[in-house]
């Protein structure tokens, strides 16, 4: 096969084009990550995705290729991505929930890139997070201290290049949807944040094709898996591999802005920053807690 194939699919015109199997994105995503599909053919891959829109097939399947290059031995309890850009986020006070969950005994793998945003990778080193090397190195430190940061372009080099293509195509793609749901460390459970809300729920149904265990997704701060304390936050999901929904409450009544909160990481003394680190805990946990009793043992 070559990716040529893959365009026609998309391409063919008003009638004609169609979305790919989870099979077919399953092997466009092996091209792309080999280095032996066209470069032109992979932007026009990457591109007729976006206009088309992905549906949950072609993720699951793009997302499958790319962990296929990876160890398949858990290393992680809870997974957790950040790859947004942080242009309306403040400060990284998730962070801090990922700490806490770590705290309560449980092994935290944070993986991502963030392009010119330097917010997460600030507040990793400023919060004491180790950052590993290789996912050997993820597990030792693991093993150490229940917590540790994944860079994407250590922990596959390829799904980075794919990723970074939108500084020449000039637009976002799917990879970085199949980022987010990269789980290296091949956790039973993960949280996710998105900012376009329509991928709670296609990541959500790519987890369930994927035979995903735990699972919650929300709109989160600039598109991280962090609570705005002052509004009702629409999560997605799987509890045991079964999906789920709900409205989740306000935890105060303040709608600020979380830009509003920016200010230095290690200063938590804000009510506003408090109730957003106490609510991204909470959720991560009850996550934690939505594995079947098989993957939790």
């Amino acid at each position: 096969m070559i990716l040529a194939e893959t365009v026609r699919i998309l391409g063919r015109g008003q009638g004609r084009a169609r979305s790919l199997t989870q099979d077919e994105a399953f092997n466009a995503m092996q091209l792309m990550l080999t280095g032996t599909a066209a470069p032109e053919a992979i932007g026009a891959t990457l591109m007729l995705m976006r206009m088309k829109g992905e549906i949950a097939e072609e993720i699951a399947g793009f997302v499958q290729a790319a962990q296929a290059a990876l160890p398949t031995d858990p290393i992680a309890d809870l997974d957790w991505s950040a790859y947004a850009a942080g242009r309306t986020r403040g400060s990284a006070w998730f962070l801090h929930s990922a700490k806490a969950v770590a705290a309560k005994g449980h092994r935290v793998l944070l993986h991502g890139w963030n392009g010119t945003d330097t917010a997460i990778r600030d507040g990793v080193a400023q919060l004491g997070i180790p950052v590993c090397e290789t996912l050997a190195d993820a597990k030792t430190k693991l093993d150490a201290g229940n917590i540790a940061y994944l860079p994407l372009e250590v922990v596959h080099p390829a799904l980075f290049d794919l990723l970074t293509l939108r500084e020449k195509l000039g637009l976002r793609s799917c990879v970085n949807t199949v980022c987010r749901m990269l789980n290296p460390g091949r956790a039973s459970a993960s949280v996710q944040g998105v900012f376009h809300p329509s991928y709670r729920l296609l990541q959500s149904d790519a987890a369930q094709l994927m035979g995903w265990d735990a699972l919650s997704v929300i709109k989160g701060g600039g598109g991280e898996f962090e609570r705005h304390p002052g509004k009702a936050i629409e999560a997605f999901g799987l509890n045991a591999g079964t999906p789920w929904q709900d409205t989740l409450p306000a935890l105060i009544d303040d709608q600020s802005r979380l830009v509003d909160h920016a200010g230095d990481i290690t200063d938590t003394s804000s009510p506003f920053v408090q109730a957003m680190i106490e609510g991204t805990t909470t959720l991560a946990l009850d996550t934690l807690r939505h594995r079947t009793s098989s993957a939790a043992a």
